[in-house]
């Protein structure tokens, strides 16, 4: 580590005074092209309900009728926390079927097993469209639309979970494994006690990345659920119509739904940050 950062800042050194302003004013503009969108967003929600199409950047008067507007005619909570639902329930189970799944193809030797990881991750190439109508029809048998289950279930097998897992366990100590064996845990036992305490890092970014993209799903759920009220993301369709968009609620309450995002990294910044790194996630 001391060497990286020795290297690290022997380059750093190595820059001229105009190479690292030039740099600075990069990575200024990249990032308020980042942000702007989201400052515009809570910008036109702010302004009054007149005042919606202006362009100017600062929205003056400030004017809170538009989240008003939205409150009123949605039930926002409920649908937060059915949004919620489905993305935390979404990710454990990628997560809990990801690692027993990496878990096998790592840890133990069977026939075919190449060509069946070969197979699992190649899921990870299938369109969404070419298993959207499958899944469909097999949810409707099941009687599982208009149900937050039916939006779960067929998202819970993770290629990307399962690649990113077997990677990291293919690089695991085999001498900590069968140390374990010698003590008489069985294969089930030394994964909970050995080797999730040691993934705990990569788990925790996989989760993340899991949890926000079930948060911002919005095609299956939309498929699934007709209900206008079921997920933020369908509540956020209902101002939508085919004579015009209701820009003012429409942008409060997509400011409102990036809150609980936003309080989850303020309040786990530095969890996040170090299971991003630690994962080599970057």
């Amino acid at each position: 580590m001391t060497t990286e950062r020795s290297a690290h800042d022997a380059l750093i050194g190595a820059r001229s005074p105009a190479q690292r302003v030039l740099g600075h004013l990069v990575l200024g503009l990249l990032s308020l092209f980042c942000v702007f969108p989201i400052y515009w967003l809570y910008a036109t929600s702010l302004r009054a309900p007149e005042d919606v199409y202006q362009l100017s950047v600062l929205p003056w008067p400030l004017s809170t009728a538009n989240y008003a507007d939205a409150l009123s005619k949605i039930d926002l909570a409920g649908m937060l926390l059915n949004t919620g639902i489905v993305a935390v329930l979404s990710a454990l189970g990628q997560l809990l079927i990801a690692l027993l799944a990496a878990y096998a193809f790592a840890a133990w030797s069977f026939p075919f097993q190449r060509l069946l990881y070969l197979m699992f991750v190649g899921t990870w190439l299938v369109p969404f469209q070419a298993t959207m109508l499958p899944n469909y029809v097999l949810l409707a048998r099941l009687g599982l639309l208009e149900t937050l289950a039916g939006v779960i279930i067929p998202t819970m097998c993770s290629a990307l979970g399962v690649l990113l897992l077997r990677e990291h366990l293919k690089g695991f100590p085999k001498e900590l494994l069968d140390a374990a064996r010698m003590d008489g845990r069985s294969s089930w036992g030394s994964l909970w006690t050995v080797v999730v305490p040691a993934l705990r890092p990569v788990l925790a970014a996989l989760g993340i990345l899991l949890a926000i993209t079930a948060w911002n799903e919005y095609f299956w759920p939309a498929m699934v659920l007709q209900r206008s009220n079921a997920v933020v993301q369908l509540g956020l369709r209902s101002f939508l119509g085919t004579e015009g968009n209701d820009w003012g609620p429409l942008m409060a309450t997509a400011g409102l739904t990036c809150l609980p995002v936003f309080a989850l990294y303020l309040v786990l910044q530095r969890h996040i940050v170090n299971a991003f790194v630690r994962s080599g996630l970057k």
